[in-house]
């Protein structure tokens, strides 16, 4: 555990056990759950609010397929960035599967230029597309690409969503299970009452908590 990283960023899930909520899509029944499960994941374009959970559910992916994974984000990157990942993926010495999984966080930035330069490379299987966008891919991102993948739209997260993954973080060991037992349900509860709040923020507001009670 590295206590240098952001306190969201360790409690993330690394698995599909551990992801919380946007049970419509991940329940054991469902396609995205068994192809991620078999690492049989074609093009898949993540649609949802902001906080609902679209980038832990890469890293998920991430962390269970045997192809190499590469992220990078749109509003920073260009043509040049997919190049490389391009040329990369088809190096045998570098990368024996000759494919990999590319995430684009808030893909709608690319421009048509960029959007067209990484279809030829999703059409072949040469990479494997992750988009996630707050906005509607059908009006944001390229049809060609929308053809290729399957558009999931994720849900806002749930109160009781909220409730688990702030009971997690309280819980897991590189999270705050320092905190003492009496006081976890007293602060789980604390936080739930603000439920509109994101995540991210939630977590925050433990971790304040949890310094204020040392102070006292």
């Amino acid at each position: 555990m590295n206590s240098n990283e952001p306190l969201a960023f360790r409690v993330r899930p690394k698995t599909l056990e551990e992801y919380v909520g946007q049970e419509h899509v991940l329940g054991k029944d469902k396609i995205l759950y068994r192809t991620i499960k078999a690492d049989r994941l074609s093009s898949i374009i993540l649609f949802g609010p902001p906080g609902c959970g679209k980038t832990s559910l890469a890293r998920v992916i991430s962390e269970a397929t045997k192809y190499k994974f590469y992220k990078i984000n749109a509003v920073t990157s260009g043509v040049a960035d997919i190049k490389k990942v391009v040329e990369e993926t088809k190096n045998f010495m570098l990368n024996p599967a000759g494919k990999s999984i590319l995430f684009i966080d808030e893909i709608h930035r690319f421009n048509k230029l960029q959007q067209d330069a990484l279809l030829p490379f999703v059409e072949n299987g040469t990479v494997i597309l992750i988009g996630a966008t707050t906005e509607n891919p059908y009006f944001e991102v390229n049809k060609a690409l929308i053809s290729r993948s399957m558009v999931i739209k994720l849900e806002p997260l749930t109160d009781e969503n909220i409730y688990q993954i702030l009971k997690n973080a309280l819980e897991r060991k590189d999270g705050l299970r320092r905190i003492q037992h009496k006081n976890r349900r007293k602060h789980i509860k604390k936080v739930s009452w603000n439920i509109k709040w994101r995540r991210k923020n939630c977590i925050k507001r433990i971790r304040s908590c949890n310094t204020n009670n040392s102070n006292e």
